[in-house]
């Protein structure tokens, strides 16, 4: 048997504890070195449709209560200065998806435009999943068939497709439940087989968006987009929220507010006064504070970008035909449809935990189509080079962009269903210039100081009016 001495027991211990030190220093940076593929954030955007930024709690609104969304909004970056690229479904998911201004060869893109046309040095989305992204997109998309959603970069989608609204949001969802006829709408994929009597079609796309958060990959990071079809028409709701919102609304006292005024070719609603709607809005905030508190119990909700908005304003307005309208958007003037800003304004709200500082941001002026710039920014630090831009130094307050020039172009009008005419507008700093093109007609706008669009300043100010409109057209012609 080998006797060591002491001095020997000591020189080996030595060399044995160095060769811990090195093996364990080469294990953590080994795990840093792979810890780092995951360490980029998490992203999920949660998308509303129809929803007008007055529909919030936070925003104002007396009627609708929202307090898992008014929660986020004070975790984040609040915008009051965000705004839809377009006062429709269509085109402003085509801007927010691309970057661009939704004009295409002269005009703009329209259901059933393809969205496979974005060359891939352009699509933000397969930038994303190059930086070592999972990807996946829940709910309305309204672009194209659910293979548009492959070849535009989601690894994996759910109820998505063609379809801009659902025939029901009660189980069957394909299933028209106020006509015996088949509907000419395109069904919703995937919800049928996943789903049973009695279900409500918001809480079945928040139980899969939870699944497959749940369910993904730990070693690479999620961008999951959630684009709820609610709270687009038909206004549908579960029987307890609207029973509960018919009380409230009835013992609300609305004042002297009319509930209807004239405006275009129909009218515009200024009550929310609509309890299936109000249900809706509450049940959607129900949804959402499902999925904040999945981010909290998996620990990942410090690592998680989460981005909220809607993609125009509420449905407020009818035409020529009138219609069941959902919300009122005043103080803001007019609905979806217009470019008045009952039309464009969104709420928009970006939180990521320790790195965004929580603020309301009221100066700069930001759209969806700066959303996906912004997130390639965080994940790769490229740029694309589109019409949007990453508003990334505003979240993190070096800059503010209150100088900044926007415009819109809405050739898409519908006078039977939204009241609204052909029309263009110019956003310059402070001041907004809509020309109703076909009319030669022209408003003048302080945003600022008038942001209910009520005192028209074009001929107190006929030089600003000139120059704004002629940069508008400058505009126009490039497309």
């Amino acid at each position: 048997m080998i006797d060591f001495t002491k001095q020997t027991q000591t020189k080996i211990l030595f060399i044995l504890g160095i060769c811990c030190v090195v093996f364990f220093s080469c294990k953590i940076k080994e795990s840093k070195t792979i810890s780092t593929k995951v360490d980029k954030p998490n992203i999920l955007i949660i998308h509303v449709d129809d929803l007008g930024y007055h529909d919030l709690s936070i925003h104002g609104s007396k009627i609708y209560q929202t307090p898992n969304i008014d929660a986020l909004a004070k975790e984040s970056v609040r915008f009051t200065n965000a705004y839809a690229n377009y006062p429709r479904c269509v085109p402003s998911r085509y801007a927010m998806m691309t970057g661009n201004y939704p004009i295409k060869d002269g005009d703009v893109p329209d259901d059933g435009f393809k969205m496979d046309d974005v060359k891939e040095d352009k699509n933000f989305v397969k930038n994303i999943k190059s930086a070592g992204y999972q990807t996946a997109y829940f709910g309305k998309w309204h672009l194209g068939d659910k293979e548009s959603l492959k070849e535009f970069g989601y690894d994996y989608s759910f109820a998505a497709g063609h379809a801009g609204s659902p025939i029901s949001f009660m189980y069957p969802f394909n299933t028209p439940k106020w006509t015996k006829k088949k509907s000419k709408k395109s069904p919703i994929p995937d919800v049928e087989e996943v789903s049973k009597e009695g279900d409500y079609l918001m809480d079945v796309m928040t139980n899969n968006v939870i699944k497959y958060i749940k369910n993904r990959d730990k070693n690479k990071p999620f961008m999951a987009m959630f684009s709820f079809y609610a709270v687009h028409q038909p206004l549908e709701a579960k029987e307890k929220d609207i029973n509960r919102n018919k009380k409230e609304i009835k013992n609300f006292d609305f004042g002297n507010q009319p509930e209807f005024i004239k405006e275009g070719t129909g009218r515009t609603k200024m009550r929310q006064n609509h309890p299936k709607y109000a249900a809706m809005v509450e049940t959607m905030d129900e949804n959402v504070g499902k999925l904040l508190q999945l981010l909290k119990d998996l620990n990942i909700d410090d690592n998680t970008i989460i981005v909220f908005s809607s993609d125009h304003g509420g449905l407020s307005n009818d035409g020529t035909k009138k219609r069941d309208l959902a919300t009122s958007n005043f103080p803001l003037r007019a609905g979806k449809g217009w470019l008045y800003e009952g039309g464009i304004k969104i709420p928009l709200f970006v939180k990521w935990n320790k790195n965004f500082t929580p603020k309301t941001e009221t100066k700069s002026l930001v759209t969806l189509m700066d959303v996906f710039p912004t997130l390639l920014d965080i994940t790769s630090k490229k740029s694309l080079h589109t019409d949007g831009k990453s508003f990334l130094p505003v979240l993190k307050n070096k800059e503010h962009w209150e100088d900044r020039t926007v415009f819109w172009h809405s050739s898409k009008a519908r006078p039977k269903n939204t009241g609204d005419t052909k029309s263009s507008v110019i956003r310059k700093g402070n001041y907004k210039l809509i020309n109703w093109y076909k009319e030669e007609r022209t408003e003048l706008y302080d945003i600022v100081n008038d942001p209910s669009e009520q005192n028209d300043i074009s001929k107190q100010k006929p030089q600003l009016t000139k120059k704004l409109l002629e940069e508008l057209n400058n505009w126009k012609s490039n497309f």
